[in-house]
């Protein structure tokens, strides 16, 4: 399966479901992010588990993970570029900014993501030494 299609299933599940998916993210919080390609001007839509902010409920992380991939993910470097994106949580769809976390805000962010799945943590040590998993935080505009 391509991951067009993988893609297409996961946003099908997620909204008929509203906003759950299944396998191997039954249970996770999943968001579907739209956003344009930086150079194809397409739009994309791009499905990804994300974290809450626990003192901002205005404001979601992603991270660009890529499983583990020595190159992050190409909605990465369209959501910095674009600066903004729209995105799909549960049965709401709403604009938000788009910032980039660093330093230790990044590593307490994504560490406390790493906790939550396991997953997140393997990726991490998949890059180590070749690049750092970015953190994007998504705020309602």
């Amino acid at each position: 399966m391509s991951t067009d299609d993988w893609n297409a299933d996961i946003i099908a599940t997620f909204r008929a479901n509203e906003g759950q998916v299944g396998g191997p993210f039954e249970g996770a919080p999943m968001v579907l992010v739209h956003h344009r390609g930086r150079k194809s001007r397409r739009e994309f839509i791009s499905p990804m588990m994300y974290m809450a902010d626990e003192q901002d409920p205005n404001t979601i992380y992603v991270f660009a993970s890529k499983a583990g991939a020595p190159t992050n993910p190409d909605w990465y470097y369209n959501l910095v570029a674009a600066g903004q994106a729209e995105v799909e949580v549960g049965t709401e769809k709403y604009p938000v900014s788009v910032r980039e976390e660093t330093g230790d805000k990044r590593e307490k962010i994504f560490d406390l993501q790493a906790s939550r799945y396991p997953g997140f943590a393997e990726y991490a040590a998949k890059t180590a030494g070749i690049r750092t998993i970015p953190v994007l935080a998504l705020r309602r505009a």
